[in-house]
């Protein structure tokens, strides 16, 4: 029985379960399968890790205080955060891995460090 590659069409050489003529045309169908979703996965994670690095860099200690504008002025994105942590008195924090913020009063921001 001759079996074909998916991904190009020659013929396969080879063991028996070998699906794939070559490296490349394996990898080239794994990259093609589900681009779209790794595609937006992929600027979601970009996203987090800047705004990750944002807060270490404004936050090199523990605690701090910063502005908005600051934040803003890094290219800091409010709408990407892994946790949101609520206190017991109602205190929202939004987190992005270890590295925190808290609203203060629309201007200001507690930056805090969460140790694990």
């Amino acid at each position: 029985m001759d079996r074909t590659c998916p991904e190009c069409g020659d013929k396969i050489i080879g063991r028996a379960d070998k699906k794939y003529c070559s490296s490349s045309c394996r990898n080239a169908r794994n990259n093609s399968q589900n681009k779209d979703s790794k595609n937006m996965i992929r600027n979601i994670n970009n996203r987090l890790r800047k705004n990750y690095r944002i807060l270490e860099k404004l936050n090199p200690e523990e605690k701090t205080k910063t502005t908005k504008a600051k934040l803003n002025a890094a290219g800091f994105d409010f709408n990407y955060f892994t946790s949101i942590y609520t206190t017991k008195a109602g205190t929202i924090y939004y987190f992005i891995y270890d590295q925190g913020y808290l609203p203060l009063d629309g201007y200001f921001y507690a930056l805090v460090k969460r140790n694990n």
